[in-house]
C-alpha cells in the first residue's frame, strides 16, 4: 500500500490494515513532526513558510498563503488548501479524515480541526472514525474555535471566537457558542 492508497481509504471512511496502514501513518507523522519542528522552532521568512507548508501537506501553496507559526498536525498529509488561505499561530489540524480549506479563507489563533472521533460504545472506545472537515471560499473562523470532523463550514460564514461547530454551518450564516448555534446571516 501506498501513501495515495491509504488516504483514499481514509477519505473514504474505509477500515485500514492495521499492518500497512499503521506503518504509513507513522511514517507521515514522523514526517510532519519533523517539518514541523523546522517550521515553528526557526524564523522564516514567508516565502520560506509557504515552502515549508507545502512539503508538510505534499501541495503547493499560491504566494498568497500566509502561516503564523506555530502550527501542529499529526498527519499532514490529508490538508488542502485553496487560495490566499490565512492560517493564524498555534493552530492544530487533525487531518486523517481530510481538512478542506476553500480559497480566502481566514483561520484564528488557536483553532482545532478535529477530523478523528472515537466509538460512544465504551467496549469500541478505542475505534477511531474520520470524518473530513469542509470550510468553503472566504469562510472565517474565530479564535480558539473547534470544528469537528464531518462538518461543512459554508461560503463567507462566520465562526465566533470560542465556538465549537458540530453541525454544518450554512453559507453566509454566523454562528457563536458551544455547541454553535446560527444566529444570523450575513447581508450580501
Amino acid at each position: 500500500m501506498e501513501l495515495n492508497d491509504l488516504i483514499k481509504l481514509l477519505n473514504e471512511g474505509k477500515d485500514i490494515n492495521f499492518e500497512e496502514g499503521v506503518k504509513l501513518i507513522h511514517q507521515a507523522q514522523d514526517e510532519a513532526y519533523k517539518i514541523t519542528s523546522k517550521i515553528n522552532n526557526e524564523y522564516h521568512t514567508p516565502k520560506e513558510i509557504r515552502k515549508l507548508f507545502s512539503e508538510l501537506i505534499n501541495q503547493e501553496v499560491d504566494d498568497r498563503f500566509r502561516l503564523f507559526p506555530p502550527f501542529y498536525t499529526d498527519f499532514a498529509k490529508n490538508i488542502h488548501v485553496g487560495k490566499n488561505v490565512f492560517i493564524n499561530s498555534n493552530c492544530n489540524f487533525q487531518d486523517h479524515g481530510g481538512i478542506y480549506l476553500g480559497d480566502d479563507v481566514l483561520i484564528g489563533h488557536r483553532v482545532v480541526l478535529a477530523t478523528l472521533n472515537h466509538d460512544k460504545d465504551p467496549n469500541k472506545r478505542g475505534n477511531i472514525y474520520q470524518k473530513p472537515i469542509i470550510i468553503k471560499n472566504k469562510a472565517w473562523i474565530g479564535a480558539g474555535s473547534i470544528i469537528l470532523g464531518g462538518v461543512t463550514i459554508g461560503e463567507n460564514a462566520i465562526v465566533g471566537a470560542g465556538s465549537v461547530v458540530i453541525k454544518d454551518v450554512p453559507d453566509n450564516g454566523i454562528v457563536v457558542g458551544t455547541p454553535a448555534k446560527l444566529i444570523k446571516y450575513i447581508n450580501q
